[in-house]
């Protein structure tokens, strides 16, 4: 087996950047997974097909069968599983590095504009890092952790599918092949079934394992988010934050904001400007200031 230190650093910092479940699934990576793979596999499976024995003498016959019998080693099957399901985290890890190291430029460019001009910087976005030092799980980082997950997911259930398909989960003693250039059926037999059966279903456990965890860990990020809307207050400033109606039969009042009532309208006069009697429809004594002239046919008759 080669060397999975480098691997190894690299998960040990993406699991300071993850949940508790996905440091969960990160220990169990890279304890039963990769260090038992490493130690053990290559013990069991040393001498996979120097020990696949058939009972003939036609030459190529025995390596046809073993390729039919053994489509990919076991140990490099697993290899490739460890692969593939690690990706997606050494990608989200990559983003990661990617916003601190923005962030980081940021700052210094800030730094120098306060020392060139004297003006305070704006803070137009969240930081990355909260109080404690540890990166956000926020907007397009969080959107990153989960598509990780969900490919982790997928590729947990297609290699458990393809394992199943390419070899079942166990191996039996006897494997009869009947692939040419072999003369006719012949009986091939495998060294340390039992073993390695044992070894299949161990790994296959570790991988359900993860599976399981990949999916509480979901659960775990969409129960999150969803009790955070729910416990959130609606900001002041939100339409329809303080209009609320009575239910049917409560009596209760229809409260409205107080922005939403017109304001009093003021009628002004002009200076020196008195409105008359008759203007307002009331009749009037002669002489009142603004009252209409006396009639003509009075002061003709007096």
């Amino acid at each position: 087996m080669g060397d999975w230190s480098f691997l190894g650093r690299l998960l040990e910092n993406a699991q300071e950047h993850s949940t508790v479940i996905g440091k969960v699934w990160l220990t169990v990576l890279f304890i039963f997974r990769i260090l038992v793979l490493g130690a053990a596999a290559e013990e069991v499976w040393g001498d996979e097909q120097s020990d696949f024995t058939c009972n003939t003498q036609q030459p190529g016959c025995e390596n046809v069968c073993y390729d039919r019998a053994f489509p990919i080693s076991h140990v490099r099957f697993w290899v490739l599983q460890i692969i593939f399901v690690s990706t997606p985290t050494l990608i989200y890890l990559g983003h990661v590095l990617h916003l601190v190291r923005m962030e980081e430029k940021r700052k210094e460019r800030e730094e120098e504009r306060l020392k060139t001009d004297g003006a305070a910087p704006g803070q137009d976005r969240p930081p990355v890092r909260d109080d404690r030092g540890k990166v956000r799980l926020a907007g397009a980082l969080l959107r990153t952790y989960v598509f990780n997950i969900i490919f982790k997911t997928l590729f947990e259930v297609g290699f458990i599918a393809g394992q199943y398909f390419l070899y079942g989960f166990q191996l039996k003693p006897l494997y009869r092949c009947d692939r040419w250039p072999c003369p006719n059926t012949v009986d091939c037999f495998i060294s340390r079934p039992t073993e390695k059966t044992i070894f299949i279903l161990f790994m296959l456990a570790v991988a359900c394992v993860s599976l399981l965890l990949n999916m509480l860990e979901i659960y775990h990020l969409g129960w999150k988010k969803l009790k955070q809307g729910m416990t959130d207050p609606l900001p002041p400033d939100t339409p329809g934050s303080s209009v609320r109606a009575a239910k049917p039969g409560c009596g209760g009042p229809l409260l409205l904001p107080s922005h939403s009532n017109p304001p009093a309208l003021t009628v002004g006069f002009p200076p020196y400007y008195a409105p008359s009697a008759s203007s307002l429809g009331q009749a009037s004594a002669p002489g009142y200031p603004g009252s209409p002239p006396p009639s003509t046919k009075l002061l003709s008759s007096v």
